[in-house]
């Protein structure tokens, strides 16, 4: 970083915060820093040509225009820089701000509490990089039921899976099925442009139970080449609902010679059913017939603590908006001690969804978690890549597991 090129506005309606600020970022090595006492003089600033800072220290709380504002004024136009948030508000507020700003693309360093620390501020600066040039963003296509209905029926539909390793010892326990759309022009199409179009015309059962075939079958490869792998799949409560859904399920795994107990069924809510009656039945049949039972993304959306009091589940996935980055995050850390208590209590599975880096697994590992999936293990891949990534990955748990924690974590 040539930090005499980096341009950063500082702003904040006290002078002495100001002054200080300032003085922290020039003995850093940042000569380019202009200060404004007001969100309207930044705007100005912003609205000139040529102007537009790299990187923005704002303040939360302050009159006529507060940080929130502020950072609204920022998304209207489009800012592209990145943004460190200041404020002697509790932590809890300064989350809620740098969400909102994420949620509109904007890139947030971090926050810093009053009264700032230059160590601190130095280890938030230290993570700025300058944005990359990528192409304009091109508008996500909308599909129509009556495409996806073809791309059903031509078997245009393929199963990827993500690995699930035990945190303890870093085996290899599962994998999660994933599906994509191989789309003739557009290539691969990922399920969130496509699944709310199934749920809302009709398609979810159809698709769901192409998934499950597949599943099944791919499991059964899996199974004859020595590889005892524990096959999930997602299922919406839109396919529970058919009465005849617990039988083709028990059907199907039969016909590929998969027994019950190697599947799992994670039960994703993705709108509130108003009637409980149909999947309660079929989810209590199939754990009679010791098919696993998952309840996903639990703590978000309708997956909550009524569904793990009806329910028969043995396996709760804490879903990864508490895992990642709960190691340095108060507020996280204690929604996911409250989940992962309540699994123990309860004595069912845990696995833990969103381990995205070397913090969020040595966390993991401080705790009592059981399962663990997310980027920094493996992405979701085609299940012909399964058996060299796992040869790689036995390399490399191993210096995973006899590596201690660095002092940055905290367990």
């Amino acid at each position: 970083m040539d930090k005499s090129t980096v341009r950063i506005l500082v702003l904040d309606d006290e002078p002495f915060m100001l002054k200080l600020l300032a003085r922290m970022l020039g003995n850093l090595g940042f000569s380019q820093v202009t200060i404004c006492d007001s969100g309207r003089a930044a705007l100005e600033l912003l609205d000139a040509p040529d102007s537009w800072p790299d990187l923005i220290l704002c303040d939360l709380n302050m009159p006529e225009m507060d940080g929130v504002q502020f950072v609204r004024q920022l998304v209207d136009r489009h800012y592209g820089g990145s943004l460190i948030l200041v404020s002697g508000e509790d932590e809890r507020v300064l989350q809620s701000v740098s969400k909102l700003a994420q949620a509109h693309q904007i890139t947030v360093l971090g926050g810093l509490n009053k009264p700032v620390k230059p160590e601190s501020l130095a280890e938030l600066i230290a993570q700025w990089a300058p944005p990359r040039q990528v192409r304009p963003h091109q508008a996500t296509r909308a599909y129509s039921a009556e495409e996806l209905a073809t791309a059903i029926s031509h078997g245009d539909l393929v199963n990827y899976y993500q690995p699930k390793v035990a945190v303890t010892t870093g085996q290899v326990v599962g994998v999660e099925t994933l599906v994509r759309w191989c789309h003739p022009q557009d290539g691969m199409v990922f399920p969130d442009q496509f699944i709310g179009i199934a749920e809302a015309n009709g398609l979810i059962d159809e698709l769901t139970r192409v998934v499950l075939v597949n599943a099944f079958r791919q499991a059964r490869v899996w199974r004859d080449a020595g590889m005892a792998l524990r096959v999930a799949i997602n299922v919406s409560m839109d396919n529970l609902a058919t009465l005849d859904f617990a039988d083709f399920v028990t059907g199907q795994a039969a016909a590929a010679g998969v027994a019950p107990g190697e599947v799992v069924l994670e039960v994703t809510e993705s709108r509130l059913m108003k009637d409980l009656r149909s999947p309660l039945e079929t989810l209590t049949r199939l754990r009679l017939k010791r098919f696993g039972l998952s309840i996903d993304d639990f703590g978000t959306g309708y997956s909550s603590l009524a569904q793990l009091r009806d329910i028969p589940f043995d396996e709760l996935k804490i879903d990864q908006s508490f895992v990642h980055g709960a190691w340095a995050d108060e507020t996280l850390r204690a929604m996911y001690d409250a989940s992962l208590g309540l699994a123990n209590q309860l004595g069912i599975d845990i696995v833990a969804e969103g381990v995205e880096d070397r913090h969020d697994w040595n966390f993991l590992r401080s705790t009592r978690c059981g399962f663990a999936q997310g980027y920094f293990i493996a992405r979701p891949m085609p299940p012909a890549e399964l058996p060299s990534w796992i040869e790689v990955w036995q390399g490399r748990v191993q210096s995973l597991l006899l590596a201690e924690p660095s002092s940055g974590e905290r367990p």
